[in-house]
């Protein structure tokens, strides 16, 4: 049975894969380097005591945070590879003007992995771009609608709608443009895939995929993820309006 309706096995087994292997690289490159960088002492000291752990707890928290920091950026990268990966969808890669680009639906999409990655005047910063893209008449995306995807929203709401940020410089909100527009996560998978539920699906199976991965791959037979019950529930608080 296939991992996801919307998406061969073999190209979100290749993403996940990728990503598992960022994050067991910098677990290495950690643990083999954790004395050689310049740990603040009086952070971890202050660390230790009011979460009131021994010193060899703290250091194992201060590497899984260390590993989560890079695996955090590279979560946004595996979203987008994976909606540009749904047929009729395109990933434009990193440095590209844009993210992902849909010539048929005449759509394309700026991708954060969570709503606080964007922040400030670099809000109106990221109209201002896509603004760029979608109205110019000698811009190729002319008319095309534009989308800036919070993967992970504030509050579990879907929504889809103009994207008027504030413009510090100016003192007002950026104009509301129907080409213009942001949304969240579910919504846009919802999207590009044409699946209610298709960013569920995706969570749902991601168990499955690492485990897979890690008995096949990584020559780990016995893996397997611990408490997934209890890390569903941070999926629920995300995206299940209460």
């Amino acid at each position: 049975m296939a991992y996801l309706p919307y998406l061969k096995d073999e190209i979100i087994q290749g993403l996940v894969k990728d990503v598992l292997m960022i994050g067991r690289k910098k677990k290495q490159a950690v643990i083999r380097d954790f004395e050689k960088n310049v740990i603040d002492p009086f952070s971890s000291l202050f660390d230790s005591a009011v979460s009131g752990v021994n010193h060899e707890t703290w250091k194992n928290s201060e590497m899984v945070r260390q590993c989560q920091k890079t695996l955090t950026n590279h979560i946004g990268n595996l979203h987008q590879k994976i909606l540009g990966s749904v047929v009729g969808w395109q990933d434009l890669g990193t440095g590209g003007v844009v993210d992902l680009v849909c010539h048929e639906k005449k759509i394309i999409a700026e991708v954060k992995n969570k709503y606080n990655t964007v922040t400030g005047g670099k809000l109106a910063d990221q109209y201002n771009s896509l603004e760029r893209l979608v109205t110019p008449k000698a811009s190729q995306y002319k008319g095309y609608t534009s989308y800036f995807v919070n993967i992970i929203p504030k509050k579990p709401e879907r929504f889809d709608t103009t994207f008027e940020p504030s413009d510090k410089d100016k003192g007002i909100k950026c104009p509301p443009n129907e080409l213009i527009r942001i949304t969240d996560g579910a919504s846009f998978y919802q999207l590009v895939t044409g699946r209610k539920n298709a960013l569920s699906e995706l969570y749902e199976a991601l168990p499955d995929i690492i485990e897979d991965i890690y008995r096949n791959d990584f020559n780990e037979p016995n893996f397997e993820i611990q408490d997934k019950s209890l890390f569903k529930q941070y999926f629920v608080n995300a995206y299940i309006e209460k």
